[in-house]
């Protein structure tokens, strides 16, 4: 085992799935009770890359029999360090133990620091990873996977984000959870097209598997479109956050010429559904600090 091979396996480029919602949730705290804490910005960090690496080892665990390291692309859903060889899978597990131990321990000093709810995002965040890969529910094979990362990425992440900095969740903005839900369920649709194959081979029933990576393609543009739209409907003002949020809809546009009946089509399709997800995840959070 080797350093390179740990870092493969903790998938770094994942870290923007988590870190921008956790951001997103501290913005809210921050447009609407003027409290902010660098500490617990530094904390929630960490939070979010012990969480990232819970998840990316654990899901390879969960996976190791299916994982093919020859359709390996950026954003494919497992490291493929288990089917090269490079880390033994009860290693994998160990680990993933270890980061979930780790983050059990950082969610007690945020519950003495800010708010017991982020004993609750721990939990959450243990039993949204069980149901999403491991039997009995395994909702990444059965379907509803989807929805599970929606609401881990979507709720439970800015949720925490908020109530670590106002120390509570008394304010939340709830309608908002309309937007980040489906925005964590549409990135979920993405980065499951270039595993297309072989989830077919795994009797996966994602999005891509069930509709042809053609059509959810185009489903995922929709829902894309959508959380953008709902990010404005819900956000409270529509002055500067349309050029905040609706800018994300560039890399989308970019998103509509990539021929996804091809490999690298593919690649560019998620390419830019990401940096638009990140957009508004980013602007929004802009807007509620510079504009609030």
């Amino acid at each position: 085992m080797s350093v390179r091979a740990w870092i493969q396996a903790a998938r770094p480029l994942a870290q923007a799935n988590l870190a921008a919602p956790l951001l997103l949730g501290q913005a809210f705290a921050f447009a609407i009770t003027g409290r902010f804490d660098p500490l617990l910005l530094g904390l929630l960090a960490l939070f979010g890359v012990l969480d990232q690496l819970f998840i990316v080892f654990a899901n390879d665990v969960a996976d190791a029999e299916h994982d093919r390291p020859e359709a390996r692309t950026l954003f494919s859903g497992g490291s493929g360090v288990i089917g090269e060889g490079k880390i033994e899978r009860a290693t994998l597990a160990r680990a993933a133990i270890g980061a979930y131990a780790a983050l059990g321990l950082l969610s007690l000093v945020l519950a003495w620091l800010a708010t017991p709810w982020a004993l609750a995002a721990w939990a959450l965040a243990g039993a949204l990873l069980h149901a999403y890969s491991f039997p009995p529910l395994r909702r990444s094979y059965r379907g509803g996977g989807e929805l599970l990362q929606g609401l881990g990425l979507g709720a439970v992440l800015p949720l925490l984000g908020f109530a670590v900095q106002a120390g509570t969740l008394e304010g939340y903005p709830w309608a908002t959870l309309a937007a980040t839900v489906l925005l964590g369920f549409a990135g979920n649709v993405s980065t499951a097209l270039p595993d297309h194959t072989a989830d077919r081979r795994a009797n996966k029933r994602t999005w891509p598997v069930r509709l042809g990576v053609v059509r959810a393609a185009w489903a995922c543009l929709g829902l894309t479109v959508s959380a953008i739209y709902l990010a404005l409907a819900t956000s409270g003002a529509l002055d500067r956050r349309v050029g905040y949020v609706a800018f994300a809809v560039l890399p989308l546009v970019l998103a509509l010429f990539a021929n996804v009946r091809t490999k690298s089509g593919v690649v560019r399709f998620v390419f830019a559904q990401g940096a638009a997800t990140q957009l508004v995840w980013l602007g929004w959070a802009a807007c509620c600090v510079f504009d609030p």
